[in-house]
């Protein structure tokens, strides 16, 4: 008990499964999810010396429950409706492959023809090299439908940045919310910073690329501990004209 009690009152966030995510962010029977039967195939014959990727998406569905690195569907947010996607690390480190940018793409859709305001929790290496420049072309399409998302409808869009968020994600949705979140401590970058120092032979300053750091550089809206999480979306919902289904 004095061991929970001290992770309690230290603040220090711990990775978080979607699943837990979920639960956390959404009121308890309202979760309705999305094409959970899409599934990666292998579009480019990846070969590696390693394990096959067919092999691998095999086994990560089996240890985590998933079917790929990201959760979607709807659901109500302190009884507000909303469409939410949360990405999962624990799912080959949350990278970013043809599924993935797919679901993320037909729930902002859904979103725009619904009129419902859109949550989408990054967590991720970036995208999927299994799937070579399939995965690049996620960054533009998830983009597009967000344009017409936010200007065409405009509607309101959450970005939350969660450790890590890197590479194509940060580099697009990440990046695209309307108001965009970040947990403390999360390390948020494009390039991490084992890759930066071996391309430029140049020492990355500790901590330059968590939270902490980049909000005062302007990168993102506000920090916020996941214990208020779900009353500030609330009330950021609320304030562009979301409101619980219940209210008079």
């Amino acid at each position: 008990m004095t061991i929970h009690l001290l992770y309690f009152h230290c603040g220090y966030h711990l990775k978080m499964s979607s699943f837990d995510r979920i639960e956390l962010s959404i009121d308890p029977g309202t979760w309705d999810p999305m094409n959970e039967d899409m599934v990666s195939l292998d579009p480019i014959e990846f070969h590696s010396e390693e394990e096959p990727y067919k092999d691998r998406i095999d086994s990560y569905q089996k240890n985590t429950g998933l079917t790929e690195a990201v959760q979607t569907g709807t659901g109500q947010l302190n009884g507000i409706p909303v469409a939410i996607g949360v990405m999962d690390f624990q799912f080959m480190g949350g990278s970013m492959g043809s599924v993935v940018g797919e679901k993320i793409t037909r729930l902002a859709e859904y979103a725009t023809n619904k009129l419902l305001p859109l949550i989408l929790v990054c967590a991720s290496g970036g995208a999927r090299m299994q799937e070579g420049s399939l995965s690049l072309m996620q960054m533009a399409k998830i983009s597009s439908a967000l344009y017409d998302y936010q200007s065409n409808k405009k509607l309101f869009y959450v970005a939350i940045l969660t450790s890590p968020t890197t590479g194509g994600v940060t580099a697009s949705f990440g990046m695209l919310g309307d108001i965009i979140i970040a947990e403390p401590n999360a390390y948020i970058a494009f390039a991490g910073k084992r890759v930066i120092e071996q391309t430029l032979n140049k020492t990355v300053p500790e901590d330059s690329q968590v939270a902490e750091y980049l909000f005062h550089k302007g990168l993102f809206d506000p920090i916020v501990p996941r214990n208020p999480l779900k009353g500030v979306l609330s009330e950021l919902f609320r304030l562009h004209a979301f409101f619980p289904l219940n209210q008079t």
